[in-house]
């Protein structure tokens, strides 16, 4: 599933409080989609990595009352038992926990309770973790505990992924590339020996560093050591056309004038650098623009352009190029 289906289906199964596990490779978004859904919903969010607990830890240590009984004290990473908010315990990479620790799980994710704690009313468990084909340190989650959650399989979608990087800041120069390239979104290959590969969170890391401004003397080690040689060859190559771009406030004075390149890897790194510019006082600029553009480019650039600034759709530069490229838009 995508990740915009896993949002649909958290939603729905956090409603019924149905505990789930979510499977995917390294790298993909697992626990960043789980923490912006309990925030979408106004959840506390427990993350609970259970590949650092041991068994007990789940139990908490006992304690001797004034009758002088054993009562046991839950552990302070779990919600304080009869809470009246609502939340998300995340047992993050809980097929890398120990069997052991595995099996200590099975009541909180089915009865709710470990022992004489009681997960609180508006709580659910949501749990993750890497694929045993992903050569990750897992082990085989037994049947028990499978038959307790509902399984969901996340994929990597480039689509969705760069709705989410428009939303968080990531660099044009990044997604410009990956609109070209889409393919090098996510490459991980459990065959392969490589320390590194693309993934959506590696991306993430080349946005970050690239807005350090790294010297260019270091960037293509930069970039190997976060996306892997072939990736990071191709988004060197990318980045020199992104580079010898036209000033972006030259195409805007001279929208109607300024050369125009047919090169495909240009012409996505220059709407990509264009929509990241989009708002009204620029909109005539860029709809004379993109009447220039091949349709499937025009598109492109207005479609970031509207992403960018949802008000940009009322302007006139957007309806004329609309009202230009109407049988490409039907």
């Amino acid at each position: 599933m995508k990740p915009s289906d896993i949002v649909k289906a958290l939603h729905l199964l956090l409603d019924i409080q149905q505990p789930v596990f979510l499977w995917g490779p390294p790298g993909v978004g697992k626990s960043q989609v789980v923490a912006e859904v309990a925030r979408a919903r106004g959840m506390e969010l427990c993350d609970v990595r259970a590949v650092l607990l041991d068994p007990v830890d789940l139990r908490g240590l006992p304690r001797v009352t004034e009758k002088g009984l054993a009562q046991w004290c839950p552990p302070a990473f779990l919600p304080p038992e009869g809470s009246l908010g609502r939340g998300v315990v995340f047992l993050d990479e809980l097929n890398a926990a120990t069997p052991l620790v595995q099996a200590a799980c099975y009541q909180l994710i089915l009865d709710r309770r470990i022992g004489e704690y009681e997960l609180p009313a508006g709580w659910s468990v949501v749990a993750a973790g890497n694929r045993e084909q992903d050569r990750s340190v897992v082990h085989r989650m037994p049947t028990a505990l499978a038959n307790r959650m509902v399984h969901l399989e996340f994929e990597a979608d480039i689509d969705d992924w760069l709705a989410w990087a428009q939303k968080h800041g990531i660099r044009p120069e990044v997604t410009g590339f990956l609109r070209f390239r889409p393919t090098l979104l996510h490459t991980f290959d459990p065959k392969s020996s490589d320390r590194t590969f693309a993934s959506p969170r590696a991306w993430e890391f080349v946005s970050r560093m690239l807005s350090s401004s790294p010297g260019r003397e270091i960037e293509d080690d930069l970039w190997i050591g976060a996306v892997g040689m072939a990736a990071a060859a191709e988004f060197t190559g990318y980045l020199a056309v992104w580079r010898d771009l036209p000033g972006i406030d030259e195409v805007l004075a001279h929208p109607d004038d300024i050369g125009l390149s047919q090169e495909p890897a240009v012409l996505y790194a220059l709407c990509e650098a264009l929509a990241a510019r989009a708002s009204a006082s620029c909109a005539d600029a860029l709809g004379r623009f993109a009447l220039r553009l091949p349709p499937e480019f025009g598109v492109l650039l207005m479609r970031g352009c509207v992403c960018r600034d949802r008000n940009f759709v009322k302007t006139e530069g957007f309806a004329r190029w609309a009202q230009a490229n109407a049988e490409v838009l039907l």
